[in-house]
């Protein structure tokens, strides 16, 4: 009989053991480590809610704030049956590191509820998010310059939009009130982009990996993307967004995508959004028509592939079935798929793992582009996207004089077209995840080449958050 290897899966222990590791390569202060390391506090509370039928359910919530190094804090809001405090806690560290991965101004925080919202109406959903929200106002864990929510596993626009109203509602005449939370709906404050953000980053974060024939070399592997084989766990809002843009803009082909009740593999390559099309026709991604559908979840990890992407939940990568993968690229779009053991498993494999604390980062870059919308009540490109049209129109007016010839209509039309709110965003967070990407690689090489790139983007998260401290004057 096969003995059952035993390992802590704890998330929070898990994320600590990430920070000590990455902490022994660095002269700091123990009393600062500890700060930095520590969860400055978590509101637990349990809240009632009276549904139509006029029955009552009492529900568990919490918001963690990790660090408040930067104001406000910042972080997602899940909805689930999973949720309990060490996973709130964890979660929260992540953020206060991945803001300070890909510099931006946040400490960080998170919140949830423990429930399923599948079980529930939109109605009784609404009244839940309210309800919450209305906690979260009572003891200050939300606000513009204070917490600022935004969406996770469970939630998207709908409750934040919800989230947003409660607070406005308990709020009145604040200018600022939008900013309490983001990824609303474009309508009501959100900012195009967000919705796909995490994805996008994702896409991003890899792009530039590929970029390295150096770093590529020793996989087997070639500079770029076209032709890549690519297998998603989680065909969530993230998983669904990575392997849409990756395949339709960087070539690869998506030959396996995982979900909770089963795998669907083609060997020639996926077409993502006729698979999410059948999805939504049919409520699930099995029975596929033009893909075998293999009945059981955990078969994503036999499938041989060039870069596999757990884009589901915490801890799905463990000692028990790491062995099974055959990758030569572990890109984790969730936060912590991968466990310590599994991670030293695949790195002394010689896999690469880019960390989940970079290549998840687009949703709270975003994010933040979304709060500096609210506060300056400006939509981006608004004041020089037509003043950029008429340079450009200019511009190509003076070539086609110079050349003697007309640039064709289509061309002419994509050279004279001013910057889209969405087009700024896209660029803003391909410069975070390009920059940040390239400053892991660095410190990795120089200062922990033998450890996972996971260690270094921690170096440069600890290294930014003790600066901020020092700065602050809270440690000399």
């Amino acid at each position: 009989m096969a003995t059952m290897i035993q390992e802590d899966l704890n998330f929070n222990r898990i994320v600590s053991k990430q920070f000590d590791r990455a902490a022994g390569y660095l002269k700091i202060n123990q009393a600062l480590l500890s700060q930095i390391k520590a969860c400055n506090n978590v509101y637990y509370f349990q809240f009632p809610v009276r549904f139509s039928d006029n029955h009552y359910e009492i529900f568990e919530g919490w918001r963690a704030e990790h660090s408040q190094h930067r104001k406000p804090v910042k972080g997602g809001t899940r909805f689930s049956e999973l949720v309990n405090q060490d996973e709130i806690m964890a979660l929260a560290a992540l953020m206060t590191y991945k803001c300070a991965v890909v510099d931006v101004p946040f400490g960080g925080s998170k919140g949830g509820v423990k429930f399923n919202p599948k079980k529930y109406t939109p109605e009784q959903l609404e009244k839940i998010t309210r309800r919450f929200t209305a906690e979260l106002i009572r003891k200050e864990y939300i606000g513009p310059g204070e917490n600022v929510p935004g969406p996770d596993v469970g939630t998207g626009e709908r409750e934040m939009a919800w989230m947003a109203d409660t607070y406005d509602t308990f709020k009145p005449g604040g200018i600022n009130n939008l900013a309490c939370v983001t990824g609303k709906p474009v309508s009501q404050g959100g900012i195009n982009g967000r919705r796909e953000a995490t994805g996008r980053g994702v896409q991003y974060g890899i792009r530039e990996a590929f970029q390295y024939p150096e770093d590529l070399k020793p996989l087997g592997l070639t500079p770029g993307l076209d032709g890549k084989t690519v297998v998603i766990q989680g065909f969530g809002n993230v998983g669904y967004y990575a392997s849409k843009f990756l395949s339709e803009e960087d070539g690869v082909k998506i030959i396996g995508v995982g979900e909770w009740d089963c795998v669907v593999s083609n060997p020639n390559g996926l077409n993502i959004e006729e698979l999410n099309q059948w999805r939504k026709d049919t409520g699930a991604i099995k029975n596929f028509p033009h893909g075998q559908t293999n009945p059981k979840p955990e078969a994503v990890w036999d499938i041989p592939c060039d870069i596999l992407i757990p884009a589901a939940l915490e801890n799905q990568i463990t000692l028990e079935n790491c062995e099974r993968i055959k990758t030569k690229v572990l890109a984790e779009a969730a936060n912590g798929p991968t466990t310590p053991g599994a991670e030293e498993n695949l790195h002394g494999r010689g896999i690469m793992i880019i960390p989940d604390i970079f290549l998840n980062a687009g949703g709270v870059t975003v994010s933040y582009f979304e709060w500096g919308k609210n506060l300056s009540h400006m939509r981006f490109g608004r004041l020089q996207k037509h003043m950029e049209e008429i340079k450009s129109q200019r511009l190509v007016g003076a070539i086609e004089k110079l050349i003697g010839n007309q640039i064709p209509y289509e061309d002419k039309k994509f050279l004279v077209r001013g910057p889209e709110e969405i087009d700024l965003v896209n660029s803003g967070l391909e410069e975070t995840m390009v920059s940040a990407y390239r400053d892991i690689r660095d410190v990795h090489k120089l200062k922990a080449p033998k450890d996972s790139m996971r260690t270094a983007a921690f170096i440069i998260a600890i290294q930014k958050v003790a600066l901020a401290y020092e700065q602050l004057g809270i440690f000399p």
